[in-house]
């Protein structure tokens, strides 16, 4: 039987909010074994007896068409769904049953129970500061709004499709992090100094850096064919790039292999920026 033939284990990430703290806990686990096995489903707003009953019959359905017990990574409050969910063939694996009642006897105190903690807006002030970072971000995206750049906490620099907007993202809308970025032109790799935007600003400056292949490949999804997709385009693009780098001490990431999360981390670390609570 080839790969493609050999049914897939269903995963499900099941919440009775938008699900991203079970697609968090259980794509982590997932990690760990071959994820091409599995075929991963998100249920979100499972938060009544009668939502759980219907969830329960799709998951069970297929489990019964693939032959394979399914999986359930669940952090939905409601004990009454969980009870629901628990009676079932199903693998379940549920956050708040592995570890409530540990942390209840640690902190000799019974938990709220209370629905949509985790991604709901718990503070107002807190919650308008992500939206703030947002719209910065956006709005000096792509070396657009300079006159901004004071505001900034970090700005990404490295060459065309290097990641640096999808980065700048995800430190506004999980960390509030007023992260801008500058493409870095042909112009300003022929050139020895920083470029003219960026020179008042240094100390926020940030590079990224990735291995020619990839950055080939990714141009060429993009303009196929095109100079600008070209390797030796790539690689002298990136070789003068490292090089201004380290000409100016700026601090930067190798991003091949690193998932968004893992350079947004990198980023904060290097630059010390505290991460705000929502």
């Amino acid at each position: 039987m080839s790969d493609a033939d050999t049914p897939q284990r269903s995963i499900f990430f099941l919440s009775d909010r938008t699900g991203i703290t079970a697609e968090t806990l259980g794509a982590t686990l997932l990690t760990q074994f071959d994820e091409r096995s599995f075929r991963q489903s998100t249920l979100p707003f499972i938060n009544t007896p009668e939502k759980a009953r219907s969830a329960l019959e799709y998951i069970e359905h297929t489990g019964r068409a693939s032959g394979l017990q399914p999986i359930v990574f669940s952090t939905t409050v409601s004990e009454d769904v969980r009870e629901i969910l628990r009676d079932s063939s199903a693998l379940f694996l549920d956050l708040f049953d592995t570890f409530v009642p540990k942390l209840e006897r640690a902190l000799e105190t019974k938990s709220e129970h209370r629905e949509g903690r985790a991604h709901g807006i718990a503070d107002e002030a807190t919650y308008r500061s992500r939206i703030d970072a947002m719209n910065y971000a956006l709005t000096h995206d792509d070396g657009v709004g300079e006159s901004g750049y004071d505001q900034a906490q970090v700005i990404l620099v490295a060459p065309s499709r290097c990641g640096k907007t999808p980065v700048c993202i995800y430190l506004a809308m999980q960390h509030g992090v007023y992260a801008a970025n500058y493409p870095l032109t042909d112009e300003d790799l022929e050139g020895t100094g920083l470029p003219r935007a960026l020179k008042p600003y240094r100390d926020k400056l940030y590079g990224l850096w990735i291995d020619p292949e990839r950055l080939h490949h990714i141009r060429s999804e993009r303009r196929r064919g095109s100079s600008y997709a070209a390797l030796p385009q790539v690689s002298y693009e990136l070789r003068q790039a490292e090089g201004l780098y380290k000409r100016h001490g700026l601090p930067y990431a190798e991003t091949t292999n690193k998932s968004i999360e893992e350079i947004a981390t990198l980023i904060m670390q290097d630059k010390d920026i505290r991460r705000r609570s929502f």
